[in-house]
């Protein structure tokens, strides 16, 4: 069985209709399923708030009430006396009021479901859309633009940054998918996927190299052919340049971009004897150093 109307609103019987209409908004927005997801008691006193409100603000329907002729929930009664002189005095003509001053649910929530529409049929952005893109060792090192095909046939032109890595993401602004009633396109976002090289390896903004030199070069030294990722450059080695020993090439690494500086080519040197040379063999059997030296000298075996 329904609960007093009055009782579910908290008023008293002589309530007036705006008293009426402010007790129920509060309690709906209070208890309103929405705003307490998985609490089936508030979706309870939500439903018996309304139906309080529905009874009380409609002035006739109050009135039979009030003298007993319909139940809490509107079903017919027999009279029960009560409040029966007080809604027929002269005070009853606190029922009358028009239909609009009734706090109906629409005009409760009126407003958040306009800005819900609104919202829904305005224009909306389109989605970003993800893609892969590979790129080589040297693009990323030095910057390019290369051409993406997308999988509807269109092409992007992707403008590569020098110094790019391995992962980093580029964002296209207006590539994406389209946008809805007006709205803005999406953008397209570009993993970069960086190549391997079998000669340079990154180390920041510096790229390494290891190059093999003859024993004449690493002797005498002189003037070598050096592949770089910007091409071919011509490098004096020093003379007596043992395996390890490193050159420094300025700016011929990673190139500038930005605030960045361009980065260093850092060349290893590694001597290599190359295939048998019988007047190489001679010549060391009979040559005896002017100044002899123990290349192992200072190393100890043991723990």
């Amino acid at each position: 069985m329904a609960e007093d109307p009055y009782a579910v609103l908290g008023l008293a019987r002589d309530a007036s209709p705006a008293a009426i209409k402010q007790a129920y908004r509060k309690l709906a927005r209070q208890h309103h399923p929405d705003l307490n997801p998985g609490k089936p008691e508030a979706e309870a006193r939500f439903k018996a708030a309304a139906s309080a409100n529905d009874l009380l603000s409609d002035p006739e329907r109050r009135a039979r009430f009030d003298r007993g002729e319909i139940n809490a929930e509107g079903q017919e009664q027999a009279p029960a006396g009560g409040y029966r002189q007080h809604a027929e005095a002269e005070q009853g003509a606190r029922y009358s009021h028009h239909a609009a001053d009734s706090g109906t649910f629409e005009d409760l929530f009126a407003d958040m479901f306009e800005a819900r529409a609104r919202a829904a049929a305005g224009p909306r952005p389109g989605q970003d859309e993800s893609y892969r893109l590979n790129v080589a060792f040297r693009d990323a090192v030095l910057g390019a633009t290369q051409t993406l095909t997308l999988p509807d046939g269109r092409t992007l032109r992707v403008k590569i940054p020098p110094g790019v890595v391995q992962g980093q993401v580029l964002r296209l602004r207006g590539q994406g998918g389209p946008g809805l009633r007006g709205g803005a396109a999406g953008d397209a976002l570009i993993e970069l996927v960086v190549a391997d090289h079998p000669l340079f390896r990154r180390d920041g903004q510096d790229v390494r190299m290891e190059l093999p030199v003859s024993l004449r070069e690493a002797v005498l030294g002189g003037a070598v052919e050096v592949p770089t990722p910007g091409g071919p450059l011509r490098v004096t080695l020093p003379a007596h340049s043992d395996t390890g020993r490193v050159i420094r090439l300025r700016g011929k690494g990673v190139a500038a971009h930005g605030p960045q500086a361009a980065g260093d080519l850092l060349l290893t040197l590694r001597v290599v004897v190359g295939p048998p040379d019988a007047a190489l063999e001679a010549f060391l059997r009979d040559w005896a150093p002017e100044h002899p030296s123990d290349p192992r000298a200072g190393l100890e075996g043991g723990a």
